[in-house]
């Protein structure tokens, strides 16, 4: 048993963010300002995207995605029901309808077969998840958008550093949104961001992040003199701050290294857990590049114990663990608002009740995945199989 605990998505953070983040505080702006706009430029770069709008969460980005698009009231978004509840709540509020579609059982990605059924006169957009870093069959996705006239907005929380086919995430939709949330590859603690392949998206959500005032602050109040605002549509606050920014600007720099270290990670549990009663991630689809975020096992039926007593064993040898996710449709509110139930849609179910997240992130040591390993092994096969068998010494004959 380990001495400490082993904190699932623990971030890691070095000594430039933390002089970062001083030089905002002693610079006297810590809102929205030239930070932010900083973040914004150079994200854009890391992804080749067009246009970026740095927001205070990724379920903010979702939900100017769907208001910038103009999906509203009598609109149908069709999403993945193996995803987290912000991916279909932007829907809702937005006035439009989610749509739930099944996933791939093998990628836990959602099933192009089973959108093209789903589709209906109402249908305005697909939201696909690249879930736990994996891109989705984004070719399929767009022959059938086209064929469609639909917009395709995705949802690339886990999915940063993803590439298919030559193209970052960022460029693989129309609108993509981001998280950066303390669990994920970069973090600003709380923050999102929206990728967008037109301007005029882009310039919508901003200022529907910023009240529906047409200056931001940092253009009002900078030394660049003080300008009046117009509020032009009712909108909210979903800014990001400069004293996120401190932690994203230096978080990207990381990031490529970083995701060389959790390949490694990766590497480790898949030769670790090999050969236990688990389904193991499928490894990336030729061409395309996992951003490796969550490190999901699926219990097969031999299993000696069932997932959630699986997590309780784990977290009594010290090891904190997740759930990536339940069946989003069979949730109370989805169940009443969209007339869901159990059997509608099978993969789903089937993975969110036996599927199981290990930790993984850029701040754990090979020690300590080889601690989760060992743990894993001992609650499946208990202490004698999973020490291997023991070499006994022939007794000594008495003279």
């Amino acid at each position: 048993m380990r001495r400490s605990y082993l904190v699932f998505g623990r971030p890691g953070f070095g000594p430039e963010e933390r002089a970062e983040v001083l030089d905002t505080i002693d610079s006297g702006w810590v809102g929205t300002g030239p930070k932010t706009h900083r973040f914004e430029r150079e994200f854009a770069a890391y992804l080749g995207a067009r246009h970026c709008v740095a927001l205070n969460s990724g379920t903010a980005a979702l939900h100017l995605a769907v208001l910038a698009a103009g999906i509203g009231p009598g609109d149908e978004v069709i999403v993945p029901a193996m995803t987290f509840c912000a991916t279909a709540n932007a829907v809702v509020h937005a006035g439009a309808r989610p749509v739930f579609a099944d996933v791939d059982p093998d990628t836990m990605n959602i099933d192009c077969a089973d959108v093209r059924r789903r589709l209906t006169r109402r249908t305005k957009a697909l939201l696909p998840v690249h879930l736990h870093g994996r891109p989705c069959d984004m070719d399929g996705l767009r022959a059938l958008a086209d064929e469609r006239g639909l917009l395709v907005i995705a949802d690339a929380a886990h999915a940063i550093e993803a590439v298919s086919k030559g193209q970052r995430a960022g460029r693989l939709a129309d609108l993509t949104c981001f998280s950066f949330y303390v669990t994920k590859n970069l973090t600003t603690v709380e923050g999102g961001m929206l990728a967008a392949s037109r301007r005029d998206w882009a310039d919508r959500a901003k200022i529907l992040a910023s009240h529906g005032m047409s200056e931001d602050a940092w253009a009002r109040f900078s030394d660049r003199g003080y300008k009046h605002y117009a509020v032009v549509q009712p909108g909210f606050k979903y800014r990001m701050t400069d004293l996120q920014a401190s932690f994203g600007l230096h978080q990207l720099r990381r990031l490529e290294a970083n995701l060389r270290l959790r390949e490694r990670l990766w590497g480790l549990y898949d030769r670790g857990l090999a050969g236990l009663p688990l389904r193991l991630p499928t490894p990336p689809q030729p061409g395309a590049r996992h951003a490796r975020h969550i490190y999901a096992v699926r219990l097969t039926p031999e299993a000696r114990l069932s997932r959630d007593e699986l997590m309780a064993a784990l977290h009594r040898q010290r090891i904190g663990t997740g759930v990536h996710y339940t069946a989003l449709h069979l949730q109370p509110y989805y169940r009443r608002a969209c007339g869901c139930k159990p059997g509608d849609l099978p993969q789903a179910e089937a993975i969110g009740e036996t599927t199981l997240s290990l930790p993984l992130s850029a701040a754990l040591s090979e020690r300590d995945v080889r601690d989760v390993i060992r743990a894993v092994r001992l609650c499946l096969l208990g202490p004698q199989r999973q020490q291997g068998p023991r070499r006994l010494r022939p007794r000594r004959r008495r003279a």
